[in-house]
């Protein structure tokens, strides 16, 4: 394996990291957000209310997600990592 292959597979890597947890914390970002504007509004600061529903949102998502998820981590290991491994 060369360097250029190296890096080609670390960045696809990367980018597949990036597409499986961007809706993770796409979630965790409007829904923090949502509930500061909240409590900013309502003078409420109780932590809880930023943590429970942030963390309950977040595994609603990745339990809806993970189907997309495996598929995508599966379909780069077959794609990518399975061929260098048999080519060496």
């Amino acid at each position: 394996m060369t360097e250029m292959m190296l890096f080609d597979v670390l960045r696809q890597a990367l980018l597949v990291a990036v597409r499986m947890s961007a809706p993770l914390l796409m979630v965790a970002l409007v829904s923090g957000v949502v509930i500061g504007l909240f409590q900013a509004l309502t003078s409420v600061q109780e932590m809880t209310l930023t943590f429970v529903p942030k963390i309950a949102l977040m595994l609603v998502v990745f339990w809806v997600g993970m189907s997309f998820m495996t598929s995508a981590l599966s379909d780069f290991y077959i794609g990518q990592i399975i061929p260098l491994i048999e080519a060496s």
